[in-house]
């Protein structure tokens, strides 16, 4: 596999998360951007990198900052 792709499973590790949040996720709209390729689902590195810095924080009521999404495959 390329290094700028993760599995789902490299992603719920890499965030300490299951691997059924991030399809919860993917059914509802939430979280990165990823890609459908057959029945495989991959996210991009850069998509799980916009994501983390939106998530990013100053206080608990802090809202969450919108990132247009990527236009680039």
């Amino acid at each position: 596999m390329q290094p700028n792709l993760l599995t789902p499973d490299a992603l719920a590790a890499r965030w300490n998360i299951t691997n059924g949040t991030l399809s919860q996720w993917r059914w509802n709209g939430k979280g990165p951007q990823f890609l459908k390729i057959g029945r495989r689902v991959l996210y991009r590195i850069e998509d799980v990198e916009a994501f983390e810095k939106q998530q990013r924080r100053t206080s608990t009521s802090a809202p969450t900052k919108t990132i247009p999404p990527s236009t680039e495959l």
